[in-house]
């Protein structure tokens, strides 16, 4: 069997039975397609355990992070496994090999100070004069792609892909197709809800967009706005609220949604299922930054701390 079509038989069957997103699809190519690189002429298919090791070791050398080697083995084990349950193989060569150890980092979190400050320069973009109509769109655009996200959590993929029509009701929920497909409710604030409005009326007024599916659509193309065009837009805005652009990113405010959400005590079943994380134990990494700031409280606060 031909190893091209072996990938493309696994990745077929990651979209037919298991559902993936198109993102998690194109993940696992790249993560195979290095590994085949890696191997040269020879077929994926004959690859052995000391290959294995051996590219595990190179993307060491790379600089690769433990999470980023992790993801490319697990990458290797789905697909062995695979070739195995189809009989493509007699063995699983990945079956001994164990992830790397990740390092216990924590996430970024802007304090909800720095948020508010984020949020408010994106709302004055909006009351200031506009070169061009276009302009006017971009920064009521971004101001409520910021509200919307700091309201609910959304993975940026989730959030640039929101439909049009989520802007239509006047539910305090929402609907979104996360990972694998499943589905989840979010609530909406009033000011996500009110900016969400304002731009679509924006849009109607301008005589934009009227035939996009899109709430973001992209003002170069037909389709919705990118995650790379939103990362960019949101670190300039960080440098006029005179904020750390190398802090902010949009998954830095989803993290801040959560954290922000436990301090002021939602229970943590609560905020894995706005999240839409499929284990407990992925959002259980919040607890841990409450225990840093708990830490660092007690050290700077506490009056015997300075005994």
């Amino acid at each position: 069997m031909a190893q091209g079509f072996d990938i493309e038989t696994f990745l077929e069957m990651l979209a037919a039975e298991r559902g993936a997103a198109e993102n998690t699809l194109e993940g696992y190519r790249r993560d195979l397609e290095d590994f085949s690189g890696f191997l040269g002429r020879r077929e994926v298919t004959d690859a052995q355990a000391d290959d294995i090791s051996a590219y595990m070791s190179d993307l060491t050398r790379r600089g690769f992070a433990e999470t980023s080697q992790a993801r490319r083995l697990s990458a290797l084990k789905q697909f062995f496994k695979f070739l195995y349950a189809e009989g493509t193989r007699k063995d699983d060569p990945t079956r001994t090999l164990s992830s790397p150890k990740k390092r216990g980092s924590l996430p970024k979190v802007l304090s909800v100070e720095h948020v508010d400050r984020l949020i408010e320069t994106a709302r004055s973009e909006t009351l200031k004069p506009q070169r061009s109509a276009a302009a006017r769109l971009r920064v009521h655009r971004m101001y409520t792609l910021i509200e919307v996200l700091y309201a609910t959590g959304l993975r940026v993929s989730e959030l640039v892909a929101l439909p049009v029509s989520a802007a239509m009701r006047d539910a305090r929920l929402i609907e979104i197709r996360g990972k694998g497909g499943k589905e989840r409710l979010v609530p909406l604030s009033h000011a996500a809800q009110l900016a969400m409005k304002d731009y679509v009326a924006l849009r109607a007024a301008e005589g934009s967009y009227a035939n996009s599916p899109w709430l973001f659509p992209s003002h170069g193309d037909t389709g919705h706005l990118t995650r790379q065009h939103f990362a960019r837009e949101l670190k300039a805005l960080a440098q006029t609220a005179g904020l750390d652009v190398a802090k902010i990113s949009p998954h830095v405010l989803r993290h801040a949604f959560a954290s922000h959400l436990l301090q002021n005590g939602a229970d943590l079943r609560v905020v894995q299922q706005l999240l839409g994380h499929a284990d407990i134990s992925t959002t259980q990494i919040y607890t841990h930054v409450l225990d840093e700031r708990l830490r660092e409280l007690l050290e700077h606060a506490h009056p015997l701390a300075q005994r």
